[in-house]
């Protein structure tokens, strides 16, 4: 059969391109993209699919086709496709760290189907001419990890890239997980990630430092009227809309983060979509014990730049390189300076009123933020599991008729820690919760079903995606499939896997994969 697919492309057709056809690493300018084809591999073979990104680009009948491997392996092109790399560069750990682009990522096309527009890109693709030295492939550990991730974001209800399958390449890929001089072969997997866009703050950066203007124009004013037709035609005023609405997409996307507790990792400005996407799933992971120095990097592991409490000023930082890049366009600091400063208040507001969520306040009081506040130190007081305690706090009663430190007991990883000074905290913030609650107008029931809407029962803990990749390694894919499944229903009770909704083992607490992770892929 013939995969019938609207494409649709316009990045490749409406931007300038590296005229340079050879994929040769090399330095590229005045251009948006290059165009380079997938490395075939040896013997694919599908491991997953996601049925709702298969419907959404209009291949449902399809996915169990040879021609759909041969497609989303790297084996065959689309006809009447051009594929490519983007080129674009990026502060790493707040370094300018020049020209890095689409390494071991290559755009197959753009397809539209029922009013949707998708980017299709194949992740451990191979060699582009942005790859440096590396190989531009990717592993099964490395691509479970993001498969599964962006799938369960999306159910979170957190803004993300998607993913479409899973695969095997059949080859063996060299790589030093921790980057301690141990390197071993492990499988080659491809993934294709699916997004409106794949543009990134870097692409707009690359162009900035290079000072070409020209080309800089033609991507902001693509992306424009692509993305966002809604703000009107090119202008200084429409850059300016542009920047103001990058930035409150951004923030939205960093106040979901720090409800479920997810930590990118490695939030580089190349790592940060122009659409407000969480992108890149590299050394994510949840918060275990509530902890805001946290991070999974143990790239970051010294400095802690990416650790979880300083996600949304990480933004911030990332948003002042894209306003610099976008400078020329507008050449008035002051206006770009202003929104940035809108930024800073919004993005307090924005995380107030996301935390009286998880709490289940509606009513405004004066006194709310030193209520959360002292609820932050509490939970860092002992190692405290985040997702379970909200979870269990969903079921507190407002009159004060239970033990609030009983009630959420499960989430101590050490009840015995909880005497003394900890416990006579602890009572004391429970005592001021439940004399607030007296002032909301929704009864406990009501207040527990919302509070349960916000606050996930399911996230993809590192050690449930750590179960799953060891269990692929051994070519048994069926718990791949549960944890699919299950993170489909974050909120859902869904009693026939109550045993994910637990504590970090202790045998993970140290164990590679479940506690830090590296950039290796």
């Amino acid at each position: 059969m013939t995969l019938k697919l609207n494409l649709q492309d316009t990045f490749n057709k409406e931007l300038p391109a590296d005229p340079i056809l050879q994929n040769t690493r090399r330095q590229v300018r005045n251009a948006c993209f290059s165009y380079v084809a997938p490395k075939k591999p040896s013997n694919p073979s599908l491991i997953h699919v996601s049925p709702e990104m298969v419907e959404a680009i209009g291949l449902k009948e399809a996915s169990e086709s040879q021609e759909f491997r041969n497609i989303f392996s790297g084996s065959s092109i689309l006809p009447n496709s051009n594929p490519y790399a983007m080129c674009y560069g990026g502060h790493q750990f707040g370094n300018w760290a020049g020209q890095l682009g689409d390494g071991r990522a290559i755009n197959l096309a753009e397809v539209e189907h029922s009013g949707q527009q998708w980017a299709l890109q194949l992740k451990g693709a191979g060699e582009t001419p942005y790859s440096r030295t590396a190989d531009g492939l990717a592993v099964l550990r490395s691509s479970i990890r993001e498969y599964l991730c962006s799938e369960a974001m999306f159910h979170l209800g957190v803004p993300t890239t998607r993913a479409l399958s899973l695969m095997l390449s059949g080859d063996q890929v060299l790589r030093d997980v921790m980057y301690d001089g141990n390197p071993a072969h492990e499988k080659g997997a491809i993934v294709c990630r699916v997004a409106p866009s794949f543009i990134r703050f870097g692409n707009f950066e690359i162009l900035a430092a290079q000072e070409d203007k020209a080309t800089l124009t033609a991507l902001v004013d693509h992306t424009i009227k692509h993305h966002y037709s809604h703000l009107g035609k090119p202008s200084k005023g429409t850059y300016l809309k542009f920047f103001k609405e990058v930035a409150v997409r951004s923030m939205d996307m960093v106040i979901h983060w720090q409800r479920v507790g997810f930590v990118h990792g490695v939030m580089n400005t190349d790592n940060m979509s122009i659409l407000g996407l969480t992108i890149d799933y590299g050394p994510y992971g949840w918060l275990e014990d509530y902890d805001r120095g946290w991070t999974p990097n143990t790239t970051d592991r010294t400095n802690k730049r990416y650790r979880y409490g300083t996600q949304p000023q990480i933004v911030l930082w990332n948003l002042l390189q894209l306003a610099n890049a976008l400078f020329p366009l507008i050449e008035e600091a002051a206006l770009l300076q202003d929104i940035l400063k809108e930024y800073q208040q919004e993005v307090d507001i924005a995380y107030l009123e996301m935390m009286k969520s998880k709490l289940g306040l509606f009513e405004k009081d004066k006194n709310d933020k030193i209520l959360i506040t002292e609820l932050e130190n509490s939970l860092e007081l002992s190692e405290t599991d985040m997702t379970i305690f909200f979870r269990q706090l969903g079921n507190f009663k407002s009159d004060g008729s239970q033990d609030g430190l009983e009630l959420v007991s499960k989430a101590f990883y050490n009840e015995k820690e909880i005497v003394k000074e900890i416990e006579a905290k602890w009572k004391t913030w429970f005592l001021k919760y439940a004399e607030r609650l007296q002032k909301e107008l929704k009864n406990d029931t009501e207040r527990s079903e919302s509070m349960n809407t916000v606050n996930p029962k399911y996230v993809l803990r590192n050690y449930m995606a750590q179960l799953a990749i060891d269990a692929a390694d051994e070519g048994d894919y069926s718990l791949l499939d549960e944890l699919f499944q299950v993170l489909k229903k974050p909120y859902g009770e869904q009693p026939q896997h109550e045993k994910w909704f637990a504590k970090r083992p202790d045998w993970a607490r140290n164990k590679v994969g479940c506690s830090m992770l590296s950039c290796s892929s």
